[in-house]
Parts: C-alpha cells; structure tokens; sequence
C-alpha cells in the first residue's frame, strides 16, 4: 500500500485519500508505468520513509477510552504560531461537564400575532355525523384561534383522520377526508379552514358466521346476535351486537362466556364482508354452594339467607347481581364480590354446578349518628345515636339514642335483627323513657315495643313494604278535665298491636321527584285506667309528584285520621291526633290545631284531614319551594271538610348526598286567637 503513496501528491494527508481511491480502483486493470525525465527539484526529495521509522512516528495509544486527547504532532513539529491555551488544554471529564447555557435560548415574544381562523366541514351532514365531529374536532376545540398557520393546517390533519375514523365506524372504509386553509376574501385577519370528507361506498354485511359450541337451546348465540345479512357495517351495531351476546348469555346459564375477536373480510368489488365472531360459551351451569373468604362480617350460612334462587336452578347472572346489592345494603363491608367459580361437578341435567365465591372486607361496625331540627310550638330537638351494626352476629344491631330538647328529652335501647331468618325482614326490639312538655300534655312515658317490618332503604327501595308489631305504654300525663274546669296528671297503660302497609312508586326515598305513595296505618288498642276500653286508631295517606321540565316538581299530599271505639276524654292525651307544625299544616305551631280547652290549650280530637300543595324548584344544589297547607283535628271520629285552618309560605332546600336540608317560613291565613303570625321549621328532608 505505501507504494501506492508514492505514486500520490506528496504530504501525509493525500496519501490516505490517495489509499481510499486505490481501494475503490482495484478491480480495474491494472495500467504499465510510463517513463517520464525526473527533474532536479524531484531528485533532491527525501525517499519514502522506512517501517521501522514510521512506527516509531506514531503516538502511543492508551486502553482508557476516557483518557483526554493529545496533540496529534510531537511539540518539536508543532506550528510556530500556537493556538490558544484553552484549546490546548485536555477536555474535561464528561461528569463534570457544565452544561449551563453561556446565552439564554428562551424567546418570549408576548406581541406575537394570534390567528383568528373560521372551521367549515364539508361531505359529513349525510351520515349524520357532524355533531359527533363538531365534539371531538381539533379545529373547534381551538375555539377560532392559532399562534399560526401551521397550528391551524396540524389542527386541520387532526381533523382529516378523525373524519376518517367516523366514516369507517360507519362502515365506509373507503372514506377520504383533506383540509385545507384558504383566506377569506375581503378579511384579512382571518382564514378559513375546510375539512372535506368523500365517504364513497358503504360497506355491508355478507356474511355472519359464528363459532361457537352447541347450546341449550339450540342456536342461543344466533339468536342473541342482532345482525342479519345487508346490515350496514356500523362500529356502534357490531359492537352493541356483542355486547348484547356477553350480557345475555350469563343470564341463560353460561357464566363463563367469552366474546372473542371479530373477523370482518371486506371485498372493494362487492361492497360486502364477511362477518366472523368466535365465542366460548363454557359449560351450561347451574346454581351450586357458597363458599367465604376474607375478614368475614358473617358466613356462608347467612349469605343463603340473601339469595333470590336455590341449589340446582339454572344460573343467571342477574341473581348473582342482585345478592351483591343485597350484601351491599348491609352496610357491614368495605369491599366485597361475588364471583362464579367451576367445580367440574356434573348436575343428572347435564348442568355444571357452579359456587359462588363471596370476597369479604368487613367495614367499620360503629357509628355515631346527630341530627336536629326547630319548629315553632316544637322549639329545638337534637337527636344522637352510637350504633354497633354487627355486635350480635350476623347483623344484631345495638343502637343506643338519646333526644334532648327544649320540650323533649329521653333516651331508648334498641336490638335490631336484620335478614332475620329471611331476606329483607327486621326484627326490633326497642325499650325507651322520654319526657315531654308541650301545650297539648305533659308527659312521662316509658315504652316496650317490637316490630318486624319489610322496609325500604336508600339502597333497596321497594313497591311494598309493610310492619306490624307490639307496644306496651305506660304513660303518666297532664291533661284537662272539662268537669273539673282545670288539668290534672292522670295515668294510662296502653297495650297496641299496630300494623302498617306502604305502596310505594315514587323514584326516590328522601327526594321524590314522579310518582306516587300510598299508605295505611291500623292500631288496634286498649287503654286500661281503672277498665278496659279497645278502641281502633287508623290513618290513611296519599302523596304524589308530577314534574314539569328538569327543574320542577309538583308534588301533593292528603291525609285522613280516625280514632273510633271511646269517647277523646278516656284517651291518653298523647294518642289523640292533632294537626299543625312542619310534617302537617305549615304555619300553625306544633299540635295546635284542633279543639282547644278554655285556658287556650290544644286538647286533641278523635279525627284528622290534612292536604298540603309544594312547587319544587330546583337549581343546582339549591331550591325554592312555595306551598299551601290546610287542614285541621276534630272531636268526632269522622273528620269533617268544614273549619279548614290555611297556611302558606315558602321554602328553601339544600340538596346533600342523604337528603335535602329543609328551612320552611310560613304564615296562617285564618289564625285564631293565641295563633302565632310566622312559623319557622328547619328539618332534614323534605315535609312529605
């Protein structure tokens, strides 16, 4: 090769590009030398240096790779004139390379010219798509407005793919889509961008093949799958179509069915695809044990008792939804699943039982409860409550409550059986002493009482509810002797078998807003104060909502009360009806209506009627509820439609996440003499 030099121009530089060009010649013949006269000048140049000398030449290479660079000439064949002592210097190591920029790059330029741009979509009115391209759209969601052009014409190619993808969710896969931006004429500050979409052709189903097992009955997936032949290839049908297939099926007894991935062949010529969906149904099952793990609440045992279904029933998903709610509305977990899990067990039907998995987090069992409330006639009541939800297992309630007030004051223990032996039946049991001071009676009351009732919750509203139960009073009362003409304390024990049914349509427990209610209230009862005396008290009631548009909501209430088998003076005070306050006519004080003694004191009746009218205004989390009231008690058993006391006002509510906050002003509109001129009531939850 360094023969090859010597044939090149002379200096060590063109003898390596000299090399490079002998490289790339090799495979050319090779050309005879040329005899040519030497000159003086050429034969006084120093010969070709020898290997030995050459190597000798080269610098010492070093094994560390992040050793600093030397020169490349010895000093003694360095320049006459040096370059600086900076660039001669080693480079630094690269970790402790200072990287701080010697100038500030950043560039605000806070007088940079904004581009105000108009959006025009073109070819999408037909597939009636604008709508959803208008939402999702990068032109619009710019507002109008750009640094640039070239953030408009980025903005508009956003926009071609994304009239694209809705073309081809439509099933036209040959859809195009271009932008552009053009100035508007006679508008030099704007342009105008124009997304233009071609759908071409729709594409149509074919073909629809599914591979699947064999069901029971025959052909379940077929018929489950809502496609037929020259459907449109729509994203949103295809996809409803499966999704119909992974819900129903679970419901017919195939909990472990699995849609697979669909498989569409288009064909450009015909317009047609072949339509392929594989499903792995699994094994048709049936209803089987059930099996607990976790920190437990309660076991399997009681899980049974919240079942809608028994061992061996075909399996539907929809039960296993439901037990999940029903665990839920214990209020016992944090967390808990139901989950189907395989035995391999075969059923004499054919079926494979399936258990079910209960994945259990307890949850907190204590709680502590305060609320309160003011009326006029009622004064301040404030209320607070311990409960331990599971202290008897599985779902024993202990529930401690104490009530003080400024005319009420007294406190109860109550034993609360939830699922007693049967979903949705409680058990109570409830021992109390209160004290009462109001104008219609004093009294000292201790109380022994029980119920089972099927009630609605939050949670779990139901259509029909009902209760019945025991209450064993006794109660030591002030009350008027019109044959004495003055008060006088007198002593009641009371034995009531009371009973209630509720028909429930209304869509909310707290906050109804459509529908309706319907309940009746039936006490056989017997006071015994030196003989026995039955009589029957009975209470029917009515209420309704109707809304106008989303913000308003009319509701109405009527209620009928009738106490018949004694005469109103052998009736405990405290077990005779009277109206007025915030749950009956708004604008009255609290049990003021009714026949009063001649000292002006309410002393109660026999029968009731009462209505109530509310236009419920709601913006947001707040209302405004103008109402008219009216209503009125009797001595009589039979409620009368004569002497109708008035009352009207208005509302205002706060809705919360447990029921709106409730401040009621209100003014009777025929007071009588010793009726107050504004009645305020302040409540959680509405009046009816």
């Amino acid at each position: 090769m360094r023969g090859i030099w010597s044939l090149s121009v002379s200096g060590f530089s063109s003898g390596i590009l000299a090399v490079a060009a002998a490289g790339m010649q090799q495979a050319q013949p090779p050309i005879a030398p040329v005899a040519a006269p030497v000159s003086a000048q050429q034969a006084a140049e120093p010969q070709i240096v020898p290997d030995p000398e050459f190597d000798k030449a080269l610098p010492a290479l070093s094994n560390d790779i992040n050793a600093p660079l030397e020169p490349m000439l010895p000093a003694a064949q360095a320049p006459a004139e040096t370059a600086p002592a900076e660039l001669t210097q080693p480079l630094p190591a690269l970790q402790g390379f200072d990287s701080t920029p010697l100038v500030d790059a950043t560039f605000k330029d806070t007088k940079s010219p904004e581009i105000r741009y108009d959006t025009e979509v073109r070819g999408l009115d037909a597939l009636k798509v604008k709508g959803q391209f208008n939402g999702l759209s990068a032109l619009r969601g710019g507002k109008g407005k750009a640094a640039n052009a070239t953030v408009v014409a980025a903005r508009g190619r956003e926009d071609e793919a994304l009239a694209i993808r809705l073309m081809k969710s439509l099933g036209y896969y040959d859809g195009t889509a271009v932008s552009t931006i053009e100035p508007i004429p006679g508008d030099t500050t704007k342009l105008r961008a124009i997304v233009s979409a071609t759908p071409g052709k729709q594409y149509k189903l074919g073909t629809i093949t599914v591979k699947a097992e064999p069901t029971t009955p025959p052909g379940l997936v077929e018929s489950q799958l809502p496609l037929k032949v020259g459907d449109a290839i729509e994203a949103d049908r295809v996809q409803g179509a499966e999704a119909n297939v992974a819900l129903i099926l679970p419901q017919r007894g195939y909990p472990f069915t699995k849609v697979g991935q669909r498989d569409i062949l288009l064909d450009d010529v015909t317009g047609l695809g072949d339509y392929t969906l594989p499903v792995d149904t699994g094994p048709r099952s049936s209803f089987g044990t059930f099996t607990t793990e976790g920190r437990l609440a309660f076991g399997a045992e009681h899980v049974s008792v919240l079942t809608r279904f028994k061992p061996g029933q075909l399996y539907d998903n929809r039960l296993t939804d439901d037990l999940r709610a029903a665990l839920v509305a214990t209020g016992l977990f944090s967390t808990v699943s139901v989950e189907p899990v395989r035995t391999g067990n075969i059923n004499p039907d054919g079926t494979e039982q399936v258990n079910l998995l209960v994945k259990q987090e307890r949850g907190k069992q204590r709680s502590l409860a305060v609320s309160g409330g003011y009326s006029t006639g009622q004064g301040v009541r404030l209320e607070g409550s311990f409960t331990n939800r599971n202290l008897f297992q599985p779902e024993g309630a202990l529930i401690v409550t104490a009530v003080g007030g400024t005319q009420e004051q007294g406190a109860s223990a109550t034993f609360r059986r939830s699922n007693a032996g049967k979903r949705d039946r409680t058990v109570t049991l409830t021992a109390s002493a209160d004290r009462t001071s109001y104008d219609a009676y004093n009294a000292l009351t201790a109380t022994l009482s029980g119920k089972v009732s099927y009630d609605s919750t939050p949670l779990w509203q139901k259509k029909f509810s009902y209760a019945y139960g025991f209450e064993l009073v006794g109660t030591n009362e002030s009350v008027y002797d019109f044959g004495l003409g003055d008060r006088k304390r007198g002593t009641y024990f009371i034995v009531a078998l009371p009973g209630q049914v509720l028909f429930d349509r209304s869509d909310s427990l707290l906050n109804p807003t459509k529908g309706y209610r319907l309940k009746l209230s039936v006490s056989p009862e017997t006071s015994v104060r030196g003989a026995v005396q039955p009589y029957v008290r009975t209470l029917i009631e009515a209420s309704g909502y109707y809304p106008i548009g989303s913000s308003i909501v009319l509701a109405g209430r009527v209620r009928a009360g009738s106490i018949d088998g004694t005469s109103r003076d052998d009736l405990a005070p405290s077990r005779r009806y009277y109206g007025g306050g915030g749950g009956s006519v708004r604008g009255y004080g609290y049990q003021r209506l009714g026949p009063l003694d001649p000292q002006g004191n309410p002393v109660g009746g026999r029968s009731l009627n009462e209505f109530a009218l509310e236009a419920r205004y709601r913006f947001g989390n707040y209302g405004i509820v103008p109402f008219f009231d009216g209503g009125n008690a009797y001595e009589g058993p039979i409620p009368k439609g004569t002497d109708l006391r008035y009352g009207a006002g208005i509302g205002g509510r706060f809705y919360t996440n447990f029921g709106p906050l409730r401040v009621d002003v209100a003014t009777p509109l025929n007071p009588r003499k010793g009726d107050g001129k504004v009645a305020l009531y302040i409540s959680i939850g509405q009046a009816f």
